[in-house]
C-alpha cells in the first residue's frame, strides 16, 4: 500500500529556528513538538505575484487547481501571455471577476514600467512593500508574502495574518488573539529571524503538536 507522501522539511530554516528556540522557551517547546516547516516557495516576478493574488481568500487546494490550469494555458506565465486570455478563458480557469481585474492591472503595470520587479529585489523591505502595494489587489499582506516566499527576505513579519495570530496566541497561552501593535511587540525579540518565526507559526497552526503545549 502506498503511503501519503509527506512534504519535504525546509532544512534551510533550522539555524534561525534553533536561534529562536535558544532565546524563547515557548518557541523551544513548540519547535520540539512540531519540527521544521515544509519547503514553500513562490517564483520571483510577475508569476509569483499573480500566484499570490490567485491564492487570496481561497483554500490551498482550490488555489493549486486554478494555478495548474493557468500554468497549462499560459507557458511561460508572463504579463503579455496573461493578457492574451479573455474574460471567458480566465473565468473557465477559475478566476473571479475581481481577480481577473487584479491580474490584468498587475500585468499592465509591469509592462508599462509602473511596477519595477527587478528593482523591488534591491529595495529594503518597507520600500518594496510600498512599491508593490500600488497595484490593485496587492496590499501589505500580499507584498509581505512575496518578500517571504519569492525573495526569501529574513526578517518579514506578517502581523495581520490570521493564522500567524492564532498560532502565536496558542504558543504564548494568551487569552485573546493578538493583533496590530501587540503582534509586532511580541515578535520584536525574534529579530532578525521573524520570517522564520512566521514560517514556523503557519506550520504550527496546522500541526497537532501545538495544542498540547502549555
Amino acid at each position: 500500500m502506498t503511503g501519503v507522501r509527506r512534504p519535504r522539511p525546509d532544512v534551510s530554516l533550522r539555524p534561525a529556528l534553533e536561534a529562536l528556540a535558544a532565546r524563547d522557551a515557548d518557541f523551544a517547546r513548540a519547535f520540539a513538538a512540531c519540527g521544521l516547516p515544509p519547503v514553500r516557495r513562490r517564483p520571483r516576478g510577475f508569476a509569483g505575484l499573480l500566484q499570490i493574488i490567485v491564492a487570496q481568500q481561497v483554500s490551498a487546494q482550490a488555489a493549486g487547481a486554478i494555478l495548474a490550469r493557468l500554468g497549462a494555458a499560459v507557458r511561460p506565465l508572463t504579463p503579455r501571455g496573461f493578457l492574451t486570455l479573455d474574460d471567458a478563458a480566465l473565468r473557465a480557469i477559475g478566476l473571479s471577476r475581481q481577480k481577473i481585474r487584479y491580474g490584468r492591472a498587475l500585468a499592465e503595470d509591469v509592462l508599462r514600467g509602473r511596477i519595477k520587479l527587478r528593482a523591488v529585489a534591491r529595495m529594503d523591505d518597507e520600500a518594496a512593500i510600498a512599491h508593490l502595494s500600488q497595484v490593485p489587489g496587492i496590499g501589505r499582506w500580499s507584498a509581505e508574502i512575496y518578500l517571504l516566499f519569492a525573495l526569501g527576505r529574513p526578517d518579514v513579519w506578517p502581523a495581520d495574518d490570521l493564522a500567524v495570530q492564532v498560532a502565536l496566541q496558542r504558543l504564548k497561552g494568551l487569552a485573546e488573539r493578538p493583533r496590530g501593535e501587540e503582534m509586532r511587540a511580541l515578535a520584536e525579540p525574534w529579530r532578525p529571524y521573524r520570517s522564520a518565526a512566521a514560517r514556523f507559526l503557519w506550520h504550527a497552526y496546522r500541526h497537532p503538536g501545538l495544542p498540547d503545549i502549555p
